[in-house]
């Protein structure tokens, strides 16, 4: 049975909006690609093609359903829908007929629409000079807003706004154990982003006016809602900064005098997440980190947890002093300046408590360091540890 016309529309759902968004983006593409200055209004419309080319196999898939649908249920060619798509379809084939005649011919033809109009698009960019001269007018040409890179840079800058514009009361921690979570995605994502927009920049700005440029206002913070293509990245570049710095010293006051790596933050992050409810959660060696490395991050900050606060009660402090205790057995074959620092930390720590265990009446040059001089030529993290652990023990005791 023959649909009614007046049920098709209802029948298309969603998939009409995409055919009446994409028959206004193939008009304006096939008048750019067909005007005589087509480059030229080429460089204006870079968001336009991208548009097409990211929804065209969507839009590849719906003109083939319903032409198949359309024959199969015998859908009157005067309904408004089947005009539409066979609307759709001559617009798309103009607009491909186009792409190909404006493609270069040195290499092999590409296999879809959405391929050629990205072709285009390097061609034209690889073409050069870029329209108008002003650096800022290049920026706009080099970096249309729909970016998959820029749409990414940008969802991380969401998150590293959120988390850090808000002001933060002296003692209060600097983010929750969710926005941490999100912290360590979001880190990652954005570093990646940027590299690859800058590398972008880079191509296609030969004389390298533009990156230049946008590098010196990154460190501006932004006093407007972005809007343009370079003001997304500035935007994007600022608060991926702001939390780099923040995260490092956050991480870097917990894990002293270890200083933790850049590849190391987002990992660090889920582990410093993750610890506050469970305070025995071991750190894991995989590409990020070795088993010494790891080994050491857990001692020092345990070390760091005890220097700061002593745990209360009996059962308590036994626990972390036996956490360190792991982690440095773990950190055994670790060797370089950090290690060397933890030593020094270690044996400051037992001076101190030795200090505190000496009577005043017997207190002089020669008796100061009655416990540093027992550890002073030892290089085993863990006997350190241990001499450590009796130091605070027998401080406690007395």
């Amino acid at each position: 049975m023959a649909t009614r016309p007046d049920d098709l529309r209802a029948r298309l759902e969603d998939r009409a909006d995409l055919l009446e968004a994409t028959r206004l983006r193939y008009r304006a593409l096939k008048g750019v690609l067909e005007s005589f200055f087509w480059k030229d209004r080429m460089r204006n419309h870079f968001e336009l093609l991208r548009e097409v080319a990211a929804v065209q196999p969507e839009v590849d898939a719906t003109l083939a359903a319903l032409k198949r649908r359309s024959e199969a249920e015998a859908w009157p060619r005067d309904a408004a829908p089947v005009k539409l798509m066979l609307e759709v379809s001559r617009l798309r084939e103009a607009v491909d007929r186009a792409a190909m005649r404006r493609l270069s011919s040195g290499d092999a033809a590409p296999v879809t629409l959405g391929e050629a109009l990205l072709r285009l698009e390097v061609e034209v960019l690889d073409a050069g000079p870029l329209l108008g001269g002003r650096v800022w007018a290049q920026a706009v040409e080099l970096l249309p807003r729909n970016l998959p890179e820029l749409r990414a840079a940008c969802a991380a800058g969401e998150v590293f706004e959120r988390v850090f514009k808000r002001p933060v009361s002296e003692g209060a921690s600097a983010f929750s154990e969710d926005e941490a979570r999100e912290l360590a995605r979001a880190l990652p994502l954005g570093a990646a982003s940027l590299v690859a927009l800058w590398e972008r920049l880079e191509r296609y700005d030969s004389r390298g006016r533009v990156k230049d440029f946008l590098q010196r206002r990154m460190r501006r913070a932004p006093m407007r809602v972005p809007r343009s293509g370079p003001e997304l990245l500035l935007h994007a570049a600022f608060w991926h900064d702001v939390a780099r710095v923040r995260v490092r010293a956050v991480l870097e006051a917990e894990l002293a005098p270890v200083v933790p790596r850049e590849v190391e933050l987002p990992a660090l992050l889920s582990w410093h997440a993750a610890r506050r409810s469970q305070p025995e959660l071991r750190l894991e060696c995989g590409d990020t980190f070795t088993e010494g490395r790891a080994g050491l991050v857990e001692a020092a900050a345990a070390l760091a947890a005890l220097s700061h606060e002593r745990p209360r009660g009996a059962w308590s402090e036994e626990t972390a002093w036996a956490r360190l205790e792991q982690a440095a057995h773990r950190a055994r074959t670790e060797e370089g300046p950090e290690v060397e620092a933890l030593r020094d930390a270690l044996r400051l720590f037992v001076l101190l408590r030795g200090q505190a265990r000496t009577p005043a009446r017997l207190f002089s040059p020669g008796s100061a360091k009655p416990a540093a001089l027992d550890v002073g030529g030892t290089r085993d993290l863990l006997s350190l540890v241990q001499a450590a652990r009796h130091a605070a023990l027998r401080q406690g005791g007395g």
